[in-house]
């Protein structure tokens, strides 16, 4: 049996090859929600089931991800002291390649769908391994600094996946764009595979105790459970405004070019949180997580209740940059905050996709929120559709924010 190293006597690779995964991972999902997939939706059903059709498509794959990163983080666990996590890591790229290609051919909307269904799995069989390194290798002293990088480079990469699909998508065109993305994981995969160690030993948990393991009790871990509930509430505040992002562009602000516009907000989204994510990340370790990660979704609130009121297209633009500044912040502190409490070091990959449920959760209930709130607003009428929208958006944001501070045990 290997011996088990001390984590603070691991290797700690540098911050960029334990990061430069979250790029590929974000280039990959930023711009397919965003921009290819709604495009896609569009060429295969009529224009008034555009929003069914791509709510169905959303909430089918994340279904799909709700179960596999437990699972498959569990698999990670259970294998990790022995072979590491890279079998997973190859394995899920690998088949998500394979699936983008028969994504970006697809004939019909039932073959896009089922795509979409095979793109989750795969990806979160890679996704789930791939988030066991920071508990893995980073002591928890510097584990703010981590997941800023991780921050910066999820960022980075929405932003490189937006701007490049804004450029190569048009309706009827996106294939060449999911040959790119193919690319990117590829590359990005070399390097973490050379670059970022194992940390191979230790007693790997039992196929018993890993089964009991998937049940956290939140009377005994009540932390867990309110990271859980403010990461879904925010969360959904986010994904409400996502998947609605470009066809309110498209009714509310420019008909013309709404691809290109939707992109620009995107964008600016993007490079309001680069700015942020670095910077919180690190300042999380000094200051604490719970004060940044309330502050954050504050801001990202508010700034979807500024877009209830406006409409001018520069306006629009700079709460973009606004809103931005929240996301980058929220996204790596809250993640440190999570690393923070885990209810198991032996089982960090497992619990981080329960816990990443609540990122997932709320893409299955956006569009139905989100449908309800515009269907709402309209019957009260003819111009309170998407002010409804972003109402539903800012409370959810804000109370998730508020209940952040009845995590006790963090940073």
């Amino acid at each position: 049996m290997t011996t088990a190293v001390p984590l603070e006597r691991r290797p700690l690779p540098d911050g960029f090859s334990l990061s430069v995964f979250w790029f590929a991972l974000n280039f990959h999902w930023g711009a397919l929600l965003t921009i290819v997939i709604p495009t896609q939706v569009l060429h295969y059903v009529p224009e008034a089931e555009k929003a069914r059709a791509l709510g169905l498509a959303v909430a089918w794959g994340a279904v799909v991800a709700m179960v596999a990163q437990p699972l498959f983080g569990a698999l990670s666990d259970r294998l990790r002291p022995l072979a590491g996590r890279r079998p997973f890591l190859i394995a899920g790229t690998l088949g998500n390649a394979a699936a983008l290609i028969a994504l970006a051919y697809a004939p019909s909307f039932s073959a896009l769908l089922a795509a979409l269904l095979l793109v989750q799995l795969t990806n979160n069989v890679a996704g789930a391994a791939y988030q066991g390194y920071i508990p893995d290798l980073v002591p928890p002293e510097k584990r703010g600094t981590a997941s800023g990088y991780m921050g910066l480079m999820t960022m980075l990469g929405n932003i490189a996946g937006v701007g490049l699909a804004g450029v190569l998508v048009r309706p009827g065109h996106t294939a060449g764009f999911y040959g790119v993305i193919v690319l990117v994981l590829l590359l990005c995969l070399a390097v973490t595979v050379r670059r970022v160690p194992e940390a191979l030993g230790g007693e790997p948990p039992s196929w018993a105790e890993l089964w009991r393991s998937f049940w956290v009790s939140p009377r005994r871990h009540p932390d867990f459970a309110w990271l859980f509930i403010t990461r879904g509430l925010v969360m959904l505040s986010f994904y409400i405004l996502l998947v609605f992002l470009e066809y309110y562009i498209k009714d509310e602000i420019s008909p013309a070019g709404y691809v290109q516009k939707t992109t620009l907000v995107s964008l600016a989204v993007l490079l309001g949180a680069t700015v942020s994510a670095m910077l919180a990340g690190a300042a999380s370790d000094r200051l604490g997580r719970r004060p940044l990660v309330a502050a954050a979704g504050v801001l990202m609130a508010g700034t979807a209740a500024l877009f209830a009121f406006v409409h001018a297209w520069p306006l629009v633009l700079a709460g973009g940059i606004v809103f931005g500044l929240g996301y980058g912040a929220f996204t790596s502190v809250d993640w440190a905050l999570a690393v923070d409490v885990l209810p198991s070091s032996a089982h960090a990959a497992k619990d981080l996709g329960l816990w990443s449920i609540a990122s997932i959760l709320p893409q299955v209930a956006a569009p139905a929120v989100g449908a309800w709130a515009l269907a709402f607003g309209g019957r009260l009428g003819p111009d309170l559709a998407y002010p409804a929208l972003f109402a539903a958006a800012f409370a959810t944001g804000l109370l998730g924010s508020v209940l952040v501070w009845r995590i006790r045990g963090a940073r």
